[in-house]
């Protein structure tokens, strides 16, 4: 992972290099406070979709429980853009925060496995909407040529990648529980716990379809996100060539899950592929520039507060600990 962030700092560095991080900073500051502000807020709506999405595929779960679904994907999606952990840990973070909410854990644990699942098919359906766009311009040659093995080869492992979840998710369970039953006593009743909520879920296919539909719901907002940077920043392109260029960048990124928050994967696709909808190099890794601003003015409170709730549970197991131990009974010395 070490050799693939360093790997990444260099790609990003050629990117802002080659185009001129001065013009860069230009075309970014255009935005201006005010239109960051909404830019921020209207990402803070793109999570409660998702959210929504994995509270869909929690059954037993009521409504009212949106805001910890939502803040755990701010958790997650924080610490795998900011920490120096791959897209992984910002997957387990996610999850604790909700068992920290005294949630089954079994319910969180396939609920997420589910959630995954329909969030990899929304990408993939929204990936091959953007691969289908730009099919014309690989057609033609030039350029695009050049980006015909990162699309289709980004597209083909996230379908290899989704088949297999999709595969071996009992499996992998099963497997699971026989290793950790030789080291955890009772861990075979919490896998067949999952086991058994995540056949709850899947026996309600109205909520799979909402998750779906909800994950691709999340996928388009976000490209449309990008749209509305660009149009704050003076830059008018149509909204099918932004929904294409971020169906791209949202690919690699997947792809390039190892490296935190896929530093230089993002910046070089952005370099490469706007020239390719007429968007210049720079307004393309001013939009990049966007992204990364936007991850850190949300991330890093999102940070501080889940720290903040750690201290408190720790402080809070301390003293449920502390009062155990008063409450019991003296025994007499003989």
């Amino acid at each position: 992972m070490l050799l693939a962030t360093l790997g990444g700092l260099a790609a990003a560095i050629w990117a802002f290099g080659s185009t001129g991080f001065g013009s860069v900073i230009a075309v970014a500051g255009r935005i201006g406070f005010a239109g960051f502000l909404i830019y921020c807020l209207y990402s803070i709506g793109v999570f409660a979709i998702l959210g929504g999405a994995w509270l869909a595929v929690a059954p037993g779960e009521p409504l009212d429980r949106l805001g910890r679904f939502t803040w755990a994907r701010m958790v997650r999606e924080a610490v795998s853009d900011l920490l120096p952990f791959s897209q992984i840990g910002g997957i387990v973070v996610g999850i604790r925060t909700l068992t920290l909410h005294r949630m089954l854990a079994s319910r969180v644990y396939a609920s997420f496995v589910v959630d995954l699942t329909t969030e990899m098919a929304a990408q993939l359906v929204f990936t091959l909407f953007g691969l289908a766009m730009m099919v014309s311009m690989l057609v033609q040659g030039g350029n695009a040529v050049a980006l015909r093995p990162l699309i289709l080869g980004g597209t083909a492992v996230m379908v290899a990648v989704m088949v297999m979840f999709f595969t071996a998710q009992r499996p992998a369970l099963g497997l699971a529980g026989r290793i950790a039953q030789q080291f955890l006593p009772g861990s075979v009743m919490a896998m067949t716990g999952i086991t058994d909520e995540m056949r709850r879920i899947y026996g309600q296919p109205r909520r799979t379809a909402l998750g779906f539909a909800l994950n691709l719901a999340g996928w388009t907002a976000t490209a449309i996100g990008s749209w509305i940077v660009l149009l704050m920043m003076g830059v008018h392109i149509s909204i099918w060539s932004a929904l294409s260029i971020e169906s791209l960048i949202f690919t690699l990124r997947s792809v390039a899950f190892a490296i935190p928050g896929a530093i230089g994967v993002q910046e070089a696709a952005y370099a490469l592929a706007g020239p390719l909808f007429g968007l210049p190099a720079e307004t393309a890794l001013a939009l990049s520039l966007a992204k990364r601003a936007r991850d850190v003015g949300l991330g890093l409170p999102t940070l501080l507060a889940w720290q903040f709730g750690e201290a408190r549970a720790v402080v809070r197991d301390v003293r449920k600990v502390s009062g155990g131990r008063q409450s019991l009974p003296e025994i007499p010395a003989e």
